[in-house]
C-alpha cells in the first residue's frame, strides 16, 4: 500500500506553475506611491493654511453694508456650513503635507484652486466695485442694498483664503506631473461612465448657478376697489451673470471651471487622483447649495429657488459619484494588463 502524501503542496497542486491560457490575477487597488517631492508638499501647505484663515473669517463682521453688519455666521447651523469648505481643505492640505496619496490632496487643491479665481473675483466686486451700481442684494440672508459698502475683518480674511487656496492649485497643477503614484488602474473600465454623468452634471450645475439660489418673493397686491389680484416683481439678489466688472469675469471663469473641472476629474490617475477631483466638486457645490438654504431660511423676506435646490440635488449626485470612484474595487485579470 503506497505511503499517504503528507505534503499540502503536492496535494493540493499549490506552487505549481499555472496552467497555460490561464489569467494571472492582478492585486486588485494596489497604490504605488513614490518619493513626495517638496513642491506637493507646499501645496498642501498653501492648502491647510487657506483652510485655516477661511475658518477664522468666519468669526469678524463680513461687510457693513448700507448701514447693516452682513456675516455669514449666526448661529451653529449657519457655522456648520460655513466651515464645511474651510475643514475640508485643511483636512486634505493637512494629509498632503504628510505625504499621504499625494495625487488626491493634489488633484483637491487643483480644482478647488480653479474654482477659487472666479469666487475671488467676485469677492472683490462685493467689497470694492459694487457702489458703482447699487442693486439689492442678498448676502447671508440679509435684503441689502449696496448704497454703501464698507469691509470688516472677514472679508479681508476670506479675501487672504481664496488668494491661498489660487496659489494652492497653481502648486498643485505644477506638482502634478513630478508625483509619482499609480495603481493596477482598477477604476480605468468605469471612467467613461463617470466622465459622461460627471459632464451632464457640471452643465445642469452651471445652470443652476446662473440663478440666485435665495431669491426675494413676488408681491401680490391686491385692489381694494375692484379685488383684482396683481403680482409684483420685488427686486431681488443678482444673478451670477447679471453682475458687471470683475463680478461678470468672476462668474463666466467660475462657471468654465466647474465645467471643465467635473470632465477631468474623472480621468485623473491613479483612482484616487479621481476621488479627489470629483470631492473638490463636490465640496463646492454641497457649500454653495448649503449657503442658499441658510440664506433662505434667515428671514421670511427670501425664499430657497428652485435652482438652489436643484444645485443640492446636483452636490448629492456628486458626491454619490465620489463615493462610487472611491469604493470601485473590480480587480483586473490578467488578458486586461
Amino acid at each position: 500500500m503506497p505511503a499517504r502524501d503528507r505534503n499540502p503542496a503536492r496535494r493540493t497542486g499549490a506552487g505549481s506553475a499555472p496552467r497555460a491560457g490561464a489569467p494571472t490575477p492582478t492585486p486588485a487597488d494596489q497604490v504605488v506611491v513614490g518619493p513626495v517631492p517638496p513642491l506637493a508638499r507646499a501645496a498642501g501647505v498653501l492648502l491647510a493654511l487657506a483652510g485655516l484663515v477661511g475658518a477664522v473669517a468666519l468669526v469678524p463682521t463680513y461687510l457693513v453694508v448700507g448701514g447693516t453688519d452682513v456675516g455669514p455666521v449666526t448661529g451653529p447651523v449657519d457655522a456648520l456650513v460655513a466651515l464645511l469648505a474651510p475643514v475640508a481643505a485643511l483636512a486634505v492640505g493637512t494629509g498632503l503635507l504628510l505625504g499621504r496619496v499625494p495625487r488626491f490632496g493634489l488633484a483637491y487643491a487643483a480644482v478647488t484652486g480653479a474654482l477659487a479665481v472666479g469666487r475671488l473675483l467676485i469677492e472683490l466686486y462685493q467689497g470694492h466695485g459694487s457702489t458703482a451700481r447699487p442693486a439689492v442684494e442678498v448676502l447671508a440672508g440679509e435684503r441689502v442694498v449696496t448704497s454703501s459698502v464698507d469691509i470688516g475683518a472677514g472679508w479681508v480674511l476670506g479675501v487672504v483664503a481664496l488668494s491661498l487656496t489660487v496659489l494652492a492649485g497653481a502648486v498643485a497643477m505644477a506638482a502634478w506631473g513630478r508625483t509619482v503614484m499609480d495603481d493596477g488602474g482598477t477604476l480605468d473600465p468605469l471612467r467613461p461612465v463617470l466622465a459622461g454623468c460627471a459632464a451632464v452634471l457640471g452643465v445642469a450645475a452651471v445652470l443652476c448657478l446662473a440663478l440666485p439660489a435665495a431669491d426675494v418673493p413676488d408681491r401680490v397686491v391686491t385692489d381694494p376697489t375692484t379685488g383684482l389680484e396683481t403680482v409684483v416683481a420685488a427686486d431681488g439678489a443678482q444673478a451670477l451673470l447679471e453682475r458687471p466688472g470683475l463680478a461678470l469675469l468672476g462668474g463666466l471663469l467660475l462657471a468654465a471651471a466647474l465645467l471643465l473641472s467635473a470632465v477631468i476629474a474623472p480621468s485623473l490617475r491613479p483612482r484616487l487622483g479621481a476621488v479627489g477631483g470629483l470631492l473638490g466638486v463636490t465640496v463646492f457645490l454641497l457649500s454653495t447649495a448649503l449657503s442658499g438654504w441658510r440664506d433662505a431660511v434667515h428671514g421670511p423676506d427670501v425664499d430657497w429657488t428652485l435652482p438652489g435646490v436643484g444645485l443640492l440635488v446636483l452636490g448629492v449626485g456628486a458626491a454619490a459619484l465620489t463615493v462610487l470612484a472611491w469604493r470601485w474595487r473590480t480587480p483586473l485579470s490578467g488578458r486586461d494588463v
